[in-house]
């Protein structure tokens, strides 16, 4: 999953298929159970956020906008002051920064085109989860012999 994950980040900072790999991610994780995105207690949600893919929908509203230069100056000014991996409140500093500086706000990007979180099942009909029913079967087993032994002389 490490793997899948780093595939998407490297799609995304190359501006190549980021959507072949997002499916493969999503695949994996919905057929594997008790998978998990997160890479630590002090991580961003979500926990996929395409930098490079809101920088270059960032650049490209600029380019549509009347205060590029304003944006510009933005961004670098974000990007000194943030030095997280994901630009976890990167949009937030460009916003206040625009503010601040006299420009328009832009309409925002909307979140759903760079970053993402996939959940995964409950059950999933792998090792682990066949592992989990026959566990429970004998578990039921066990217990009812034990019923049957102390009960039923």
């Amino acid at each position: 999953m490490v793997e899948l994950r780093s595939k998407v980040f490297a799609a995304d900072e190359q501006d190549a298929n980021v959507e072949a790999a997002l499916r493969d991610l999503r695949e994996h994780i919905y057929n594997h159970m008790n998978t998990n995105l997160n890479a630590g207690a002090n991580t961003v949600y979500p926990p996929i956020q395409l930098k490079y893919r809101y920088d270059r929908l960032v650049s490209e509203q600029q380019k549509s906008g009347d205060n590029s230069e304003v944006y510009s100056k933005a961004q670098q000014f974000c990007e000194q002051g943030n030095q997280q991996f994901s630009g976890g409140n990167r949009v937030a500093c460009i916003e206040q920064y625009v503010t601040q500086n006299g420009g328009t706000p832009q309409a925002a990007i909307p979140e759903s085109l760079y970053k993402f979180d996939f959940v995964s099942p409950r059950w999933s009909p792998d090792v682990a989860g066949w592992s989990l029913v026959i566990t429970g079967i004998l578990l039921v087993a066990a217990t009812g012999l034990l019923i049957k032994r102390r009960f039923f002389k």
